[in-house]
């Protein structure tokens, strides 16, 4: 199947409307669809990762949804990361209050 420019649009402009499972699966039904070689012609023409899209491909052929773990990423805590920093400044401050 060969993608317009009309189709391409249609295709990045609804797949950055869905999040998480529904996103993968709308991906694994557009490179199903595309037919042999969908999965790198939709990673080159439409700029989506390869890997997103095999997960949406293992989701749709299996039914089972896999989590996404959100709570997981990011920048955690300065607090869990040192749990004695509020300690350590102040043991500065009254150090440098003392002088």
């Amino acid at each position: 199947m060969e993608l317009t420019a009309e189709l391409k649009a249609l295709f990045i402009e609804t797949a950055q409307t869905l999040k998480g499972h529904e996103r993968r699966i709308f991906m694994a039904k557009v490179v199903r669809l595309l037919g042999p070689g969908g999965q790198r012609q939709a990673e080159s023409e439409l700029g989506w990762n390869r890997g997103t899209i095999r997960k949406g491909r293992q989701e749709l052929s299996s039914g089972l949804r896999c989590a996404d773990a959100f709570s997981s990423r990011g920048r955690h805590r300065v607090e869990k990361r040192l749990p004695n920093l509020l300690e350590d400044i102040k043991s500065i401050v009254d150090t440098s209050e003392s002088n």
